[in-house]
């Protein structure tokens, strides 16, 4: 089986943005601080918020310290089922699988 080269559903960037956010003001932290506690700009993490993009693993595990959660709580109400699209709040699409090229 070949890894799924779909790109993200918006769906799933705006879930973890939100889930960012939510962690980031439960933990009284600004964008500029958090930013600066994971080395990254804030406006990387306003776009992350805004569901604008999904971090990198290495990102979302600087994150999750800097807020003191797990990659879990950054991920929350996101999931994966083989053979289908990411499920977000129950909805699911088929994945079709590729054809064989001749």
């Amino acid at each position: 089986m070949t890894p799924s080269t779909t790109p993200p559903t918006p769906a799933v960037k705006i879930r973890f943005g939100e889930n960012l956010e939510r962690l980031r003001v439960r933990a009284g932290l600004t964008q500029a601080e958090l930013g600066y506690q994971a080395s990254l700009h804030r406006t990387e993490i306003s776009l992350l918020e805004r569901g604008g993009r999904l971090p990198r693993i290495d990102t979302a595990v600087k994150l999750a310290g800097c807020l003191s959660v797990s990659l879990d709580e950054l991920a929350i109400g996101i999931g994966w089922n083989p053979g289908y699209t990411v499920v977000v709040n129950g909805e699911f699409e088929v994945a079709e699988p590729e054809k064989a090229k001749p």
